[in-house]
């Protein structure tokens, strides 16, 4: 049978350890070929380089898979991908990350993690957007890798609604301490900014962006509740940012005259 192929890509980098990784448990899967960017993007959202050309070269990174390192976002990385590098094949599966940290709640709003594969799935490409809840460059992948693997198949096997993907975040536990995974809704948490001033050698100020997230959801349906718990947490998400129960409340918008 023909192998499917998965289009893998990060917001992290092309060297960091957690695509390689997922690039690791891809390839047992399926045909893979990486686009990622070429330098850390976290944080970048669903930016697009507009004003500026973006590069693309093939790199060799990872052994026996076709690799592209690319000078713009994790989005761009994914348009590349779709209308250049495989613009004459149909793509079965695009994975994004492994993120090296938490993606949960609002996170999933200023991921460029999830952001690539929200593009994907705009694509109608079947989506899914991998985190790990470990920071550190040295982050331990092991544990979640079964789970990456069966969620991959999962998706192949049956698909996805049009326009969804899957936000999964991971514990970062040892796997005897996961608990299994939990399909789940998006936490109603959120960051409390801070910004810390500081000045340069010139005099002028510039600042840092601090602050704490905060969760005032105790829901035990929700994904902080799942990975505060030793789950891995599984959110159907999609581009759709309609607010339907807000509708209805509106209406009277629509019999609203201005004066001539």
């Amino acid at each position: 049978m023909k192998k499917p192929l998965i289009l893998v890509t990060n917001d992290d980098g092309i060297a960091a350890p957690g695509i390689r990784s997922l690039v690791e448990s891809a390839k047992e899967i399926g045909e893979v070929i990486v686009v990622a960017p070429d330098s850390p993007q976290s944080g970048m959202g669903h930016a697009i380089t507009i004003d500026d050309p973006i590069r693309l070269r093939k790199v060799q990174v990872f052994e026996g898979i076709e690799s592209y390192e690319c000078s713009g976002t994790p989005v761009d990385c994914v348009k590349l991908a779709k209308n250049i590098v495989l613009k004459d094949r149909e793509i079965d599966l695009c994975v994004s990350g492994v993120n090296h940290g938490s993606n949960a709640s609002i996170n999933i709003i200023y991921s460029g993690t999830l952001s690539a594969a929200m593009e994907a799935s705009l694509e109608h490409i079947p989506s899914i957007g991998f985190s790990l809840l470990d920071y550190s460059f040295d982050a331990d992948f092991e544990a979640s890798r079964p789970y990456v693997k069966a969620l991959m198949r999962y998706v192949l096997q049956h698909g996805m609604v049009d326009g969804s993907l899957l936000n999964v975040n991971i514990p970062s536990l040892p796997t005897s301490q996961i608990k299994g995974m939990r399909v789940c809704r998006q936490a109603d948490a959120r960051w409390v900014e801070e910004f810390q001033e500081a000045r340069d050698p010139r005099g002028q100020p510039y600042y840092w962006l601090t602050g704490r997230f905060v969760n005032d959801d105790y829901e035990e349906d929700t994904d902080i509740w799942a990975l505060q718990n030793g789950y891995i947490s599984v959110v159907p998400s999609m581009h759709d940012l309609t607010n339907y129960r807000a509708m209805k409340g509106i209406k009277d918008i629509n019999q609203i005259t201005i004066p001539t």
